[in-house]
């Protein structure tokens, strides 16, 4: 990866020059039998698409505060990536009241409502599939964010040393956040084609870093695996050999 690399966007710009075509995140949603393979194309295209609509439609900026009630998903992983494109913080389980803007999933509406600011509402169906009915109140991201362009160029230039994210209460900017992810990848021992499989909850480092960043940091790719719980051990050790994992955080 790129050395110069200083915001996480940074680290998926690296990643698309590298090699598009290679695996970048496997979803795998233990209770309704999902799984969904992006490869860095793919889920950079998403993130472009999610971050003009930030930009654009929502009118966020480098500065804004955005909470994000989304669970271990493949597409709460672009929005972290779209956040950082635009630099808007994303705060993961943030209080919708104190932020400019929230994107929620269908479990969290009731308290998203408290954001003054735009709302976003992910079904997180499969396949990105929509609400059958929007809630009230919310923008359908499934609904609003394939009409967006494919391609993404900042109004301004990101601040890698402005506050990035906030995850388990601690604030981090841009450059700690790829810090951080790099530490750790050397940690895991993850290297170009490392395949780490997680199935830790996104609302700490530890879940955050496994589940994308490091495996991003580090040139490598992410199994990451919602309600891991259904799943046998013998499910669970075919999972490891079919998708070829090196590396497991549970």
């Amino acid at each position: 990866m790129n050395a110069t690399d200083r915001t996480p966007a940074d680290l998926l710009r690296s990643a698309l020059a590298a090699d598009p075509s290679r695996p970048l995140v496997t979803f795998y949603d233990d209770a309704t039998g999902e799984r969904v393979e992006l490869s860095v194309a793919t889920f950079a295209n998403w993130v472009a698409k999610t971050a003009n609509l930030l930009q654009g439609d929502l009118a966020a900026e480098p500065g804004d505060r955005l909470a994000l009630l989304l669970p271990a998903h493949w597409q709460t992983a672009v929005w972290l990536l779209a956040c950082s494109s635009v630099g808007v913080t994303a705060e993961i389980g943030g209080d919708p009241a104190a932020a400019d803007l929230v994107v929620s999933g269908p479990d969290t509406l009731e308290e998203a409502r408290a954001c003054s600011g735009e709302r976003v509402a992910l079904a997180l169906r499969p396949l990105g599939g929509r609400f059958p009915e929007p809630p009230a109140g919310f923008t359908d991201y499934a609904l609003e964010v394939p009409g967006q362009g494919d391609r993404f160029a900042p109004y301004a230039p990101v601040d890698p040393d402005a506050p990035a994210l906030v995850v388990g209460g601690t604030g981090l900017t841009g450059t700690e956040v790829v810090d951080r992810a790099r530490t750790d990848a050397r940690q895991h021992g993850l290297g170009p084609g490392s395949r780490m499989l997680s199935g830790l909850p996104y609302d700490h480092w530890e879940g955050l870093s496994a589940g994308l960043l490091a495996p991003l940091a580090a040139g490598g790719s992410v199994v990451l695996c919602r309600h891991l719980d259904r799943l046998s051990d013998g499910a669970l050790e075919q999972r490891r050999e079919s998708e070829r994992v090196t590396v497991t955080a549970l």
